[in-house]
């Protein structure tokens, strides 16, 4: 609907009056009748050059936006009281869109809008106006300024913030729960009329959801909304203007609405009953079977945890949850035994981990289900009556004497006949052996304690229809010890006595003349509960004659006393005084060892000075070791020098020339140029057809010859000879000559053959020559001499003519 706007324009007088009038306004050419606008300018009639008082006030044009008229838009008229209608003024326009947007007739002030406008562009338009002398062009008024407002019309439709929103909301909400708010603007002028004005409704959505007309909130409208039913709501909704009356402009977005999940649904199996079978054999923690319950929630509320409540199996498997596929795996954790047991029954309940209280009266969030396990029947490998054994023996047993028994038999049914062996990698001597028919362990070798304590063994039990089928044992044998070793020194003792010994030197009692030279002790290899207790006395036979006592001190240790005060080492410089040792345990192990007593020259403080001839130690000579460490440097030095001799014959036989990039290309450069062909003095050319003439006594240059050939003599070649000829016998003189070098190296062979048959094609000669030459022949040689044929040719036919 189209408004038609009547302004009035009001003119106040101030000062004298002036006479005023209209100018007739021209036809107007748009749909729309207007009452004629007219500004008047006043101004004072005097002709002086005083400014006339602005006498009038302004008020503003009115137009309507989006003109759709074929000429241009009436906007008003400008007019002054000093205008005489004589067209002596002119009327000039400026400021927002003058000269472009609004023009003014100069003559009669009329303004007009030369295109359509929109008020959502711009609203307002300050201009200004002046009336100027057309001759002189100046000023008759001051410059005023006035404003154009666009008048608005419903020409916007509402539009969304968005083009589709997206929300979501929990399943199961309650009606009128809160879902999203949607927003359209409008950009109509929103104090004039109803054109911005926006009222919201829903076109697709009912009867799930609603909105508010005014605020556009959407809102849900129907109760109990299941997301296992449906996820997924597409909602349209519009916003239109003019309040929602008729003729009014609308837009539309469209809403998407997801139902998020809620924990509404309990675990469910989807049978009552699962079967399983399991080996026997299966070890602990095997995985047996998986069983599901369905659950229509997702995500934390579909985890589910599953427990074994009851059955007789309760203690003999579980049940672990798979997190990613919500199965529960029902593995082994004890030993399974057909022959026991072959079958258990098993309660398996699934429970949601997250509970929504809100849903517990919809009833229990978990179910269960009974789960029927069948244990069948493998070929076990036999089973031996202990994990491991231990068993003891004396070293001294015969050999094939029984140290003990192991037994293993077959568990299954059948009872599977069992036979015995030794894993020889854990008896690499073979020192035990087994029946195999009733696992008795006897010894195959003899037994030593002190050798080795304890002998550790593995028995393989394996059953006789099906050796694959074994087990193993360890079997721990302890060596008993017996007294089987005489106690012997525990050193090897050798002593002095001082030729001049004195007798106050005593160390009992009993022996107040004798001195003590040695102490002795004993060792026992074999074991003694008790303790060792070692007996030490001389032999009878050289007990009495002997220069030297011996003294049991009853703790494991003698002492050895002299039995006279001088002794003369001359007469007598080594004395070899046997000594028995006894042990006592049952049987009793004796043995005789030797003590080694030297007489020895001594100072007055009894410090030992020499022994016989050979001293231990002489304070100017050297000692055994040191004449072996110079000895062994004598070696090593004679040894250095003969290898470094070695080392330098080897290195004259090697070549001079030991480079990496060495080709052997020998190639000797003489500075003496020839005097040319006619040259016959410079160099004698017969030299390189006559092999005579080579040096024959030069070798190589590169090694040291070890032997001298004789030179060999080549044939000589013909001064006709073809130039293949000459080089395929060098080649051959070189390949049987034994001083030629054993690798690749450069041969040069300087050979002038006896020409061609074309002869020399220089043109120095040819000056030489008195006649005329005929290169006809050139044409002959075929392509690669046409160019010379060409040439020569040429020159021919100047010549002649």
């Amino acid at each position: 609907m189209m408004r038609t706007y009547h302004c009035f324009w009001l003119l106040f007088w101030a000062g004298q009056p002036h006479q005023s009038f209209l100018t007739p306004l021209p036809k107007r050419t748009s749909g729309f009748p207007e009452k004629e606008k007219v500004l008047v300018l006043s101004g004072n009639s005097r002709r002086d050059l005083h400014r006339s008082k602005r006498s009038w006030m302004w008020n503003q044009f009115f137009l309507l936006e989006e003109y759709t008229g074929t000429d241009y838009q009436y906007v008003g008229k400008l007019h002054s009281d000093q205008d005489k209608g004589d067209g002596s003024l002119k009327y000039i326009l400026s400021g927002d869109g003058a000269g472009d947007l609004f023009i003014i007739n100069e003559n009669t002030g009329d303004i007009q809008a030369t295109r359509r406008l929109d008020r959502e562009e711009k609203p307002v338009y300050i201009l200004r106006a002046q009336a100027v002398n057309r001759r002189t062009g100046r000023p008759v008024e001051p410059e005023s300024e006035f404003i154009i407002k666009i008048h608005d019309i419903n020409d916007n439709e509402p539009m969304f913030t968005k083009d589709v929103y997206n929300a979501s909301i929990p399943e199961m909400s309650d009606v009128g729960t809160f879902v999203v708010q949607v927003t359209a603007t409008d950009a109509d002028d929103p104090t004039y009329g109803n054109s911005a004005k926006v009222v919201y409704s829903i076109l697709q959505g009912q009867p799930y959801f609603s909105v508010e007309s005014e605020t556009g909130i959407i809102k849900t409208a129907l109760l109990n909304m299941d997301r296992e039913n449906r996820e997924q709501y597409q909602v349209v909704i519009q916003a239109k203007d003019m309040g929602g009356q008729m003729g009014g402009l609308s837009g539309t977005t469209t809403v998407n609405i997801t139902l998020t999940d809620v924990n509404d649904n309990p675990p469910r199996f989807p049978q009552s009953t699962y079967q399983f079978r399991a080996p026997e054999s299966m070890p602990s923690d095997s995985p047996i079977g998986r069983i599901k319950a369905n659950d229509a929630d997702v995500d934390e509320n579909a985890e589910i945890e599953y427990s074994i409540t009851e059955g007789d199996g309760y203690d003999m498997f579980g049940i672990i949850t798979d997190k990613d596929t919500q199965e529960g795996i029902i593995t082994v954790k004890k030993a399974l035994d057909f022959e026991k047991k072959n079958l258990y029954i098993l309660k398996v309940e699934a429970t949601n981990t997250h509970v929504d209280p809100r849903f517990l009266y919809l009833g229990p969030f978990k179910d269960s289900a009974t789960v029927r396990i069948q244990v069948e029947d493998v070929d076990e490998p036999p089973v031996f009556s202990r994990p491991a054994y231990i068993m003891e023996v004396k070293e001294d047993v015969p050999i094939n004497s029984v140290i003990g028994t192991v037994t293993a038999q077959d568990p299954d049914a059948a009872k599977n006949p069992v036979k015995y062996s030794v894993d020889r990698h854990t008896d690499m001597d073979r020192v035990f052996n087994i029946n195999s028919g009733n696992g008795s362990i006897f010894t195959s070798k003899p037994l030593d304690r002190e050798t080795l304590l304890w002998h550790n063994i593995t028995v393989i039990a394996a059953e006789i229809n099906n050796p694959k089928e074994s087990s193993r044992v360890p079997v721990f044998i302890k060596v008993l010890d017996v007294n089987d070793n005489a106690p012997e020194f525990a050193m090897f003792y050798e002593t002095f006595v001082c030729e001049n010994a004195k007798a106050e030197q005593v160390w009992c009692n009993f022996f107040l003349s004798f001195q003590l030279i040695q102490t002795l002790s004993a060792v026992d290899k074999d074991d003694s509960y008790s303790g060792h207790q070692f007996s030490f006395s001389l032999p009878p036979e050289t007990a009495s004659s002997s220069n030297f006592t011996l003294q049991d001190n009853r703790d494991n240790t003698a002492g050895i006393f002299t039995r006279k005060t001088r002794y003369n080492r001359h007469e007598m410089s080594t004395y070899f005084l046997p000594v028995v040792i006894s042990d006592n345990d049952y049987p009793i192990q004796s043995s005789t060892e030797t003590v080694t007593i030297r007489v020895c020259a001594c100072d007055h403080r009894g410090k030992m000075l020499s022994c016989n001839a050979e001293a231990l130690v002489h304070p100017t000579g050297l000692s055994t070791g040191a004449l072996i460490a110079i000895l062994l440097c004598i070696i090593i030095l004679l040894v250095t020098v003969v290898l470094f001799a070695a080392l330098r014959r080897q290195r004259k036989k090697e070549p001079l020339i030991i480079s990496k990039e060495d080709i052997r290309d020998n190639i000797v450069s003489y500075n003496d140029e020839g005097g040319g062909e006619e040259d016959t003095q410079a160099f004698d050319i017969g030299t390189l057809r006559n092999p005579e003439a080579i040096d024959d006594n030069k070798l190589r240059r590169d090694i040291v010859p070890e032997t001298l050939f004789m030179p060999r003599r080549t044939a000589t070649v013909r001064d006709n000879a073809d130039v293949r000829d000459f080089i395929n016998q060098r080649l051959k003189d070189n390949d049987t000559d034994p001083t030629a070098p054993p690798y690749d190296s450069l041969a040069t062979y300087a050979y002038e053959g006896n020409g061609s048959v074309a002869q020399s094609l220089s043109s120095l000669e040819s000056v030489t020559t008195e006649g005329d030459q005929d290169y006809d022949y050139l044409s002959d040689w075929g392509p690669r001499f046409k160019k010379l044929a060409d040439m020569y040719g040429a020159m021919d036919s100047d010549r002649d003519s």
